[in-house]
């Protein structure tokens, strides 16, 4: 016998504490902040949405397909990527209808209980679409013929969703070759949506990245420099900073494997320039180099104001027959240790005093938190921690973010909450899950007396609204 779904409810004090005493204070601190603006000042979203308008296809092109959160679980569990429409590093996919695609989502959904994506998701059914019988093998069709009808509606457009979920500003991220048409095109429309740009230069840094040779004589020709020379390579990178924050850029963003910066003299720099483009460096030399362009960066954002971000710490593409077959970003990536405070000392020595500096650091080894990332940023003026990062990007990860950081860097040595994502309509659950957990936090202070109502209420507002938007200069 066949029986019904079950009902999907979104409990009101959900991630607040379980202690009635704290939960009341969390209820009331949330109600302050529940629904300010958003702020997203760092993710993934692709700013053709934004500046086409133009309906989103179908329920698993956007909620599966862009979202590898989710297929990585899936695959895991021995879900093929082809089953579920992923494409190809070639750009091609598998003849998969999408609304089977959805039916293999829905029917592996129960793998997702208790991690971040299923509140996420949930979230995004029941607020966002209305839906109020769980997913599972039973309502695949429904929530498929649901969603994909709301699709092709003007409600459900990007530039209304935008509206509709309260986004102050959105920051997108784009490489160095990219034309930013998308955001030209938004400017040009006349809608009054903030989508900004990030610089992203690491496919032009890092010389083990597979694309570097092809993307490095690209560079010269887009900016019209001789980047086979150091000097013409540096200029290069300034002249892309300031067309990227012509259109709106406020920061940059580098994603190395390791925090590692280097000061070399600049007959060094342009020895070890000259052994990368000869292709003749080791895996040391070309550590090396990502460290002495992420100096180079900094001091490049003293003087045109951008503020840096670094997100170290990620083997990348560790499935080398799921890169080959389907490229980069396909859940393949996994954290490493981290080292901070030698790595990063040469940049700091340079620039760590500076006042016109701003250094946003994240990290994807927790147990750097206490020891030296809380204490950094808890002295350098120029540095801030960004929130708990991709794995981390959960309920207990950010209850161990402030618990780790709070004794040494408080919380105005942070930068409020960013979400990181490449999917959309997770935008609004993942800021209510960080606003929810951030006031779940400052209730356990208020019940421990270590902070008074009023001031946990103002330290919510600003970790949810005005720290993101100061530190990001937004």
């Amino acid at each position: 016998m066949t029986t019904s779904p079950k009902p999907l409810t979104l409990h009101e004090d959900r991630l607040f504490p379980s202690d009635p005493s704290q939960r009341a204070i969390a209820r009331r601190l949330y109600a302050q902040v529940a629904a300010l603006p958003i702020v997203s000042p760092h993710g993934h979203t692709d700013p053709a949405w934004f500046a086409t308008d133009a309906p989103f296809a179908n329920a698993t092109e956007l909620l599966l397909v862009p979202d590898h959160y989710v297929f990585r679980m899936l695959y895991s569990q021995g879900v093929p990527l082809d089953a579920l429409g992923i494409p190809r590093r070639d750009g091609s996919r598998a003849p998969v209808d999408p609304r089977e695609a959805w039916r293999v989502f829905a029917r592996h959904f129960h793998l997702f209980r208790g991690t971040p994506s299923m509140l996420w998701l949930n979230h995004v059914f029941h607020d966002v679409f209305g839906l109020r019988v769980r997913l599972d093998e039973r309502s695949a069709d429904l929530y498929y013929d649901a969603i994909t009808e709301a699709l092709q509606t003007p409600a459900f457009r990007p530039r209304a969703l935008f509206e509709r979920f309260g986004i102050e500003v959105i920051a997108t991220t784009e490489g160095p070759l990219d034309p930013l048409a998308h955001h030209q095109a938004i400017r040009d429309s006349g809608w009054n949506g903030r989508v900004v740009t990030a610089y992203r230069p690491d496919e032009v840094v890092d010389p083990e990245h597979e694309a570097f040779r092809d993307a490095l004589q690209r560079f010269g020709e887009i900016t019209g420099e001789d980047v086979h020379g150091w000097d013409g390579y540096l200029r290069a990178h300034r002249n892309r900073r300031a067309f990227f924050k012509q259109m709106g850029a406020t920061s940059t963003d580098h994603g190395h494997e390791t925090a590692l910066t280097a000061d070399l003299s600049d007959a060094e720099a342009r020895r070890l320039f000259e052994k990368i483009l000869r292709g003749d460096f080791s895996a040391r030399e070309a550590a090396l180099f990502r460290g002495q362009v992420l100096t180079e960066m900094a001091a490049m954002s003293l003087d045109d104001g951008l503020v840096m971000q670094l997100h170290p710490g990620c083997h990348r593409n560790h499935n080398p027959w799921l890169f080959r077959r389907y490229g980069r970003n396909v859940g393949a990536d996994l954290p490493l240790v981290t080292e901070y405070v030698h790595a990063l000392k040469p940049l700091l020595d340079r620039f760590g005093n500076e006042p016109g500096f701003r250094f946003i650091l994240f990290t994807l080894d927790e147990s750097t938190y206490s020891r030296e990332l809380g204490p950094m940023a808890g002295h350098y003026p120029c540095l801030f921690l960004g929130p708990a990062w991709w794995f981390h990007d959960a309920p207990e990860g950010m209850w161990r973010f402030r618990e780790q950081t709070l004794s040494t860097a408080g919380f105005y040595n942070t930068v409020g909450f960013n979400d990181d994502t490449r999917a959309f309509l997770s935008i609004p659950a993942r800021h209510d899950v960080a606003r929810r957990i951030d006031c779940a936090v400052l209730a356990k202070l208020v019940a421990e007396h270590r902070l008074d109502e009023d001031e946990a209420a103002e330290v919510a507002v600003d970790l949810a609204y005005r720290l993101p938007k100061n530190a990001y200069k937004l």
